[in-house]
Order: structure tokens, then C-alpha cells, then sequence
């Protein structure tokens, strides 16, 4: 078959692979381990054209270390709880479960027809009882740890369908199904204590420089937002104390070299003393209703909206110099970070500058710069040397802050103090599809674990959007209490789907017949942890990479596995666009894989994505460049037929100058795929030293020139082009030429150099001589070459820079 039918050749390799299970990695540990993964799909139905670059990049580098001896696993699964499910069922009243496998055995094929080198063993879905069964034993030990607790917290609420909403069902302040306006609503809600974890998750950080993206971990700095600085109590004074109920409000500031530039403080809307205001009517209808107005905006819309406050008739007291200090309630504070309340410096900090000017409240500079004027028509926020500020007066910022954090220490006014921005993490969701949280509620026991695993789903439910399935169920929540036997009800919240994701690469270290009876081994955990390379979007950068990290160091704590951290590499590849955007359906700008893969072959579709662009950069979709990957393989294949079969590497003698050029581009193809795979990932730069080599051997016409090229060509492509590869490489050398090659440093020996002749500086030829010739030899060939514009000159001057230039000076 010399006429290349991508097809054919396809259908017959992914067959024999999963025949003969080429791709399971081997239970024995004697091995170098390689764990290659890409982040698992949701099962949405299709696969798009960013599941094809992600998953041909991890498949690349698994199929390279794979050839090259080592022990490597490779799996995939389905991150397969969520709301779309639900969503879809409401639509097209179709049972989440039965959408979701159903969506799982679509992709699985679509996947397959790329002839991705997966374990099939290890596949499994997060919706299956056998892992919800592991997830709900980590979350009960983490219950009985006391790192996972309960306590209220606001919701997105719809009153009309009487449910709760993520943020994002949330458009403009109203719910996405019905319209109705959402409001914020405090209920009873489970969260795991990360923030005990916080400083570890932080100082890990600099174990992951050099081998995490500078980008991702800074963003997972930024998000962890260690903070340090004085925290004190501002006191009311005694009509505002008696009216708030309460003697003063904390705060945290990172800034007290500004404190003496305090002119108002700030409370949120959910602050305790701004709700005892609203119960106890101590403030006007008017007032009210604006504060209840911000309290139903989530945080996300507040900060995109325009800063907004009113005065709560208290006033505090100056910790330092007594002074009155106005109480406002504004839209800007949030109760998530520090106490949900702030001293306001307008004239050293933007947002109380701006909300300052706004309601005409008071700005008091108390820090000048070093060297200049100061310019008071905005906020000065850089350090600089304190004015007005009492004995502090004249001391540089960073000599003040640590000062009068000393004084405050001393004077028992307050105490320095660590704050982080990371916030314990809510994973309780009013929804049907998610793995139950395996508790009880017992009204003699309290809250008690379950112990009968796994607590799974009923599925006779219909999903209406109404309320919360589990809890509107007839009999599910309906039990009885593991300690007293008496009457008790199912917790009805399922558990945040990041939570799923938060361990999914430990199961895959240990082969399925052990999943019954257990999450993982500690064995293997200990031999293919940590996961050596880690494959995903940037969009992943903060929340399930933290979480992950999170739970790895839970999981460590708890005996479980020995690592700190669970990804030792990670590489983070751009996004698809096309005509210039991100594809998507509303835009009108997608691509099938599954049409490309029908017309031109898996081969066709993995070579384009991975010589577009490098796998972190952006690539732009371009019909003409698959058609141009096409013509490559099928050149490639075809030319294949000029090879004639071999069971070793052939010895040359002499060769000639194009013959010496093949082998030469040949193993400079080599070289680079080697240094590929251990630096950079830019597969396209190894893919066009793999085309100059052909375009090499086509130039020349030793079969056994040709032979050497297919030995070692077949092999650096096939972790890109796996099909094509293994077609010819069974053919010609029975794939023996599937293991590690050696660079030939003797066919990469430039015999010849090129120098350019220039006559009086003026460039005019090239030439090529011997690498070991004189300086008499160079000048002789390049007095010839230049001859036309020497004739009937005089050479006065003649200059000879090996390996780069004759330059001839002439007169007359």
C-alpha cells in the first residue's frame, strides 16, 4: 500500500494497541517512572479543539518516554459531577446520570480516534459510587480531624424557584431562569480549613520555581495574599457602643505608619454591629433598605460596581489620639477579608480617596515623599517620611510601621499580626448531582458520620430547578443514627466538584482491581507521585491547582501518601482561536475534531496543533496549515518506499556531498527532539528539523541513506504522528527502531565551511573550502570567486576571519 490512506493505517494501529494493551503501565517498581497527565474533561458531549491540543501534548511526552524505557503512566477520566448535567436535565429531561455516561462513551470513542496511548485500566468517572465511596472516607477523617466544620454563610438565593445559585446563574443581579431578583441568604454551610494551611501552601511555592509557570505561581501567591501588620480594636464611644451593641470592631492594616491619616472607618454590609442596626431598627426604613440592597449583591458584583456607603450615626475613637471617627457601612468592604472592617486613610490608599471625595469626608496626609512636593490633589500611596503623626513625626515608613506596632504592643492597644486573603473553602452545594456529604443529623448525637459507604445518589429524582432534589426527596434523607440507632436525616448538600479533582491523579497510581478496597495504595503512591508532568489550562492556574496541593498535604497529614506536593512539573498550553478569538459556539467560530479527523486522519490533526505554535503560546486555527500537515505526512509515508528494510543501523564510507548533508539533517533532527523533551516542549521546532531532513534525503539517492533517515525519522515522530510511524517502522525495521538512538557526532562534522568575500567591505560572493584549509587556500579560492571585481586592481590589503570572511582591500 504505497498510496497513503490515514483510515486504513489508523484503524489498524488503534486495534493492535488495544489488543495487545500497549499503553498499561507495568505494576512493578524496579523501573525510572514517568507520570504524564493531562487535566481530565468535564463530559460536556463533544470534545473541542482545546481537549485535542492539551491531550496531543501530554500524549507526545508520554509516547517519548515510553520509547525511551521508561515506566510510564498515563491515564484519563471524567471530572463527571457538575451543574450542566442538572441543567441538561431541566432542558431535555434526561436523568444527569444517564446524560453524563452517556456523554463519557461519545468522547471516549472521539478521544480513541486520536490514538491517545491511555491506560485503559485506570479510566473511571467521578460520578461512580466506587470513588464517591474513597472521597466521603476522606471527608469523614477530615469531619473527625475537625478540619472540616460547619457555619452560615450567604447563598445566592432565588426566592421564586426556591434554590440556591452559583454565581454564575446569577446575570445581573437577577436568576438565570426565571428572572427574579436574587437575594443573599444566610444557611447552614460545610467548609474545609485550608487557611491551616495557608503559610505551608505559600512557603511550598518556592519548591515549584523553575518548574512551575513565574505566572501561575504568582497568581497562587496573590491568591493566598499573606499580609502582615497591626491589628487592633477601634472602640465606640459610649452612645455608639450602647446603640451597636457592641464596645468597637476590629481591624487589620497593613499600613500604620498611615494610622494618624485615619478620617473614617468602614464596616461591610454583613458586619455583626451593621445587622444588630437593621434587627434592632436604629436606623431609618431609608437606610435600611440600601443596606439590604448591598447585602444581596455577591462579591463579584460589588467590586464591579460603583463604591457606594452610608453613615451609621456611630463614631469611633482614634486609638492614639482619642479623636471622633465617623462609621460608615460601604459596598467595597468585604466581610471575606480580615474582619470585615477597615480604617479608612483617603489621602494614602485609592479607594477611600475616591470614596472620600465622593461623600466629602475629611483627607489627612500624614506621609510626604522623600525628595519633591507632595501633590494632594490624590492619594499618596507610596512610603515615605511621616508629618503629623506624633512622636512618630520624621521616622521613614517602613522605621513607623514597625514603631508603632511596638507601641501599640506595649500600650496593650494591639498586636502584630499575619493575615492571609485565602479563606477557608466553602464546599457544601444545594445540588443534586455531586457526591453527597456523608453525615447525619441526629437530634440526640448531633452531626454524626456515616458509616455505611458509599453514600450514593437516589435516582429517582426529577430536577426542576426548584428546590434541592435531595432534600424535596420522600424517603432518601430519611435514616438512622450510626451511635444511637434513632431516627436521623441524611445531610441533602453534595460536595463542590473540586473536591473530585482534588485527588483524582493519587487513584489513578493503583491498577482497578484494588479500587474496592481501597483509594490507593500506599506503594504505588509512593512510586509514581509525584505526577512528573502536569498538562492544562491557565484558566486552572489558582483554584483546583491550590485545592490539589491542599488536599495532597491533608492527605500527607492523615498517613495517606509521603509527598508534599503533587504536580512536579507543570506546563500550562494557550488557548485555540480562531480568526483571532477564542472558539466558541455563540461566536459562530469552532472547528469539529471529529470532521478533521474523518478527512485528513488523527495524524493530520496532532501534527497541526503541535507545529502551529508552542504548546504555552496561543494558536490560530488555519485551514491551509492542515492541509499543509497533510501533504507532510503523506510525503512522508509515500517517500518511505525509497527505504529498504533494516535490523540495525547501517556503516557508510564515503559519501557524497548530499548524501553527507541527509544524514547530517538527520541527526540534527535527532539532536533537537532530544533537547525538545528535556527543556522546552516546542515541538514545532522539532517538527521542522524533521521536514528539513526529509527535504535532506529527497535530495540524494542511497537507499541505505534513505533507510538510516526512515530508522531514525519514524522514531522522533512517532510520539506526534504515532500511526504513520508505526506503519513504517513495522514495515521497514519491525520496530526495532523504537528504542533510544544515539546522535552520530561523526554525520554532524561540518567538512566544509562558507565564508563571505567582501572587496573593500562590500559584500560580493560566498565560498566554500575545506574546514582545515590554510590561509593560502582560503584567499586562493576567494580571489578566484571574486575575480570580476579584483581584475586589474591592486590587492593592498588582505584579511582572513576563519569560519566567517575574507575581506580584500583593493585600489586603482
Amino acid at each position: 500500500m504505497s498510496q497513503y490512506n490515514p483510515q486504513q493505517i489508523e484503524k489498524k494501529w488503534q486495534n493492535i494497541w488495544k489488543e495487545q494493551k500497549a499503553f498499561e503501565p507495568e505494576e512493578s517498581f524496579e523501573k525510572e517512572k514517568m507520570y504524564v497527565l493531562s487535566m481530565f474533561p468535564y463530559p460536556s458531549g463533544r470534545i473541542h479543539m482545546g481537549h485535542v491540543r492539551n491531550y496531543t501534548i501530554g500524549d507526545a511526552i508520554a509516547r517519548h518516554y515510553r520509547k525511551a524505557g521508561y515506566n510510564v503512566l498515563h491515564p484519563i477520566g471524567w471530572d463527571a459531577f457538575g451543574m450542566p448535567a442538572e441543567n441538561a436535565a431541566i432542558k431535555h429531561k434526561v436523568h444527569p446520570k444517564k446524560w453524563t455516561y452517556e456523554n463519557i462513551d461519545y468522547m471516549r470513542k472521539e478521544l480513541d480516534s486520536l490514538g491517545l496511548s491511555f491506560s485503559q485500566d485506570r479510566e473511571f468517572a467521578t460520578c461512580d459510587p466506587l470513588y464517591s465511596k474513597w472521597e466521603q472516607k476522606f471527608i469523614i477523617d477530615m469531619w473527625n480531624k475537625g478540619l472540616l466544620y460547619r457555619k452560615k454563610a450567604s447563598v445566592n438565593w432565588c426566592p421564586h424557584d426556591k434554590t440556591v445559585l452559583a454565581n454564575e446563574q446569577v446575570i445581573e443581579g437577577r436568576c438565570w431562569r426565571c428572572d427574579t431578583e436574587v437575594v443573599q441568604r444566610e444557611i447552614e454551610q460545610y467548609f474545609l480549613k485550608i487557611t491551616d494551611y495557608a503559610e505551608e501552601l505559600l512557603q511550598d511555592l518556592d519548591k515549584l520555581e523553575g518548574k512551575w509557570p513565574s505566572q501561575v505561581l504568582a497568581m497562587q501567591r496573590n491568591w493566598i495574599g499573606k499580609s502582615e501588620g497591626l491589628e487592633f480594636v477601634m472602640k465606640l464611644d459610649s452612645p455608639s457602643a450602647q446603640k451597636a451593641g457592641a464596645e468597637g470592631f476590629e481591624v487589620f492594616t497593613t499600613r500604620p505608619d498611615t494610622i494618624y491619616g485615619v478620617t473614617y472607618a468602614a464596616l461591610a454590609p454583613e458586619h455583626p454591629i451593621v445587622k444588630h442596626l437593621i434587627e434592632t431598627k436604629a436606623l431609618d426604613e431609608e437606610k435600611i433598605e440600601r443596606i439590604k440592597r448591598m447585602q444581596n449583591q455577591n462579591a463579584k458584583e460589588r467590586q464591579q460596581a460603583e463604591k457606594e456607603g452610608l453613615f451609621l450615626e456611630l463614631y469611633a475613637l482614634h486609638p492614639l489620639t482619642g479623636q471622633k471617627i465617623p462609621v460608615w457601612v460601604a459596598n467595597f468592604v468585604l466581610m471575606e477579608y480580615g474582619s470585615g472592617a477597615v480604617m479608612a486613610v483617603p489621602a494614602h490608599d485609592e479607594r477611600d480617596f475616591e470614596f472620600a471625595k465622593k461623600y466629602g469626608l475629611p483627607i489627612k496626609y500624614v506621609i510626604k515623599p522623600k525628595t519633591g512636593e507632595l501633590d494632594t490633589s490624590k492619594a499618596y500611596t507610596e512610603p515615605g517620611i511621616l508629618f503629623d503623626s506624633g512622636k512618630f513625626s520624621g521616622m521613614r515608613s517602613e522605621e513607623a510601621k514597625r514603631a508603632i506596632i511596638d507601641y501599640f504592643e506595649k500600650e496593650g492597644l494591639g498586636r502584630r499580626a499575619v493575615n492571609y486573603r485565602l479563606k477557608d473553602w466553602l464546599v457544601s452545594r444545594q445540588r443534586y448531582w455531586g457526591t453527597p456529604i456523608p453525615l447525619v443529623k441526629c437530634q440526640s448525637c448531633g452531626i454524626v458520620p456515616e458509616t455505611d459507604l458509599p453514600v450514593t445518589l437516589p435516582e429517582d429524582i426529577e430536577i426542576t430547578g426548584e428546590g434541592n432534589p435531595l432534600e424535596l426527596h420522600p424517603t432518601w434523607k430519611k435514616t438512622r443514627c450510626p451511635k444511637c440507632g434513632g431516627e436521623a436525616e441524611r445531610e441533602t448538600d453534595t460536595l463542590d466538584t473540586f473536591v473530585e479533582s482534588s485527588w483524582y491523579f493519587l487513584r489513578y497510581t493503583t491498577p482497578r482491581k484494588y479500587w474496592e478496597e481501597v483509594p490507593f495504595r500506599k506503594e504505588d503512591s509512593d512510586y509514581w507521585m509525584p505526577v512528573d508532568q502536569y498538562i492544562g489550562g491557565i484558566e486552572h492556574a489558582i483554584l483546583h491547582l491550590l485545592y490539589s496541593r491542599f488536599f495532597t498535604k491533608v492527605l500527607r497529614d492523615m498517613g495517606y501518601v509521603s509527598i508534599d506536593e503533587p504536580f512536579e512539573r507543570l506546563l500550562t498550553q494557550g488557548m485555540v482561536l480562531k480568526d483571532g478569538a477564542k472558539m466558541s459556539k455563540s461566536k459562530g467560530n469552532t472547528v469539529d475534531p471529529d470532521a478533521i479527523v474523518q478527512k485528513y486522519g488523527a495524524d493530520t490533526a496532532r501534527l497541526f496543533i503541535l507545529f502551529a505554535a508552542p504548546p504555552q503560546k496561543e494558536l490560530e486555527w488555519s485551514d491551509s496549515a492542515v492541509e499543509g500537515a497533510y501533504r507532510f505526512i503523506k510525503r512522508f509515508y509515500e517517500r518511505s518506499f525509497n527505504a529498504k528494510p533494516l535490523k540495525e543501523l547501517p556503516k557508510f564510507g564515503d559519501l557524497s556531498k548530499e548524501e553527507k548533508e541527509a544524514r547530517k539533517k538527520v541527526y540534527e533532527a535527532l539532536k533537537k527532539s532530544q533537547e525538545v523533551y528535556a527543556k522546552s516542549f516546542a515541538f514545532n521546532t522539532l517538527i521542522a528539523a524533521a521536514m528539513e531532513a526529509l527535504n535532506a534525503l529527497n535530495a540524494q539517492n542511497n537507499e541505505e541513506v534513505w533507510s538510516e533517515g526512515y530508522w531514525v525519522l519514524s522514531n522522533i515522530l512517532e510520539p506526534i504522528i504515532p500511526h504513520v510511524s508505526h506503519e513504517i517502522a513495522d514495515r521497514l525495521f519491525g520496530r526495532a527502531n523504537f528504542a533510544p538512538i544515539l546522535v552520530d557526532e561523526g554525520a554532524l562534522e561540518e567538512e566544509s565551511v562558507t565564508l563571505a568575500v567582501t572587496i573593500n567591505g562590500k559584500r560580493r560572493c560566498e565560498i566554500e573550502v575545506p574546514k582545515e584549509a590554510s590561509k593560502e587556500e582560503v584567499l586562493e579560492v576567494a580571489k578566484e570567486a571574486a575575480k570580476k571585481w579584483i581584475e586589474g586592481k591592486e590587492i593592498v590589503k588582505e584579511i582572513v576571519v576563519p569560519g566567517r570572511l575574507v575581506n580584500l582591500v583593493v585600489k586603482g
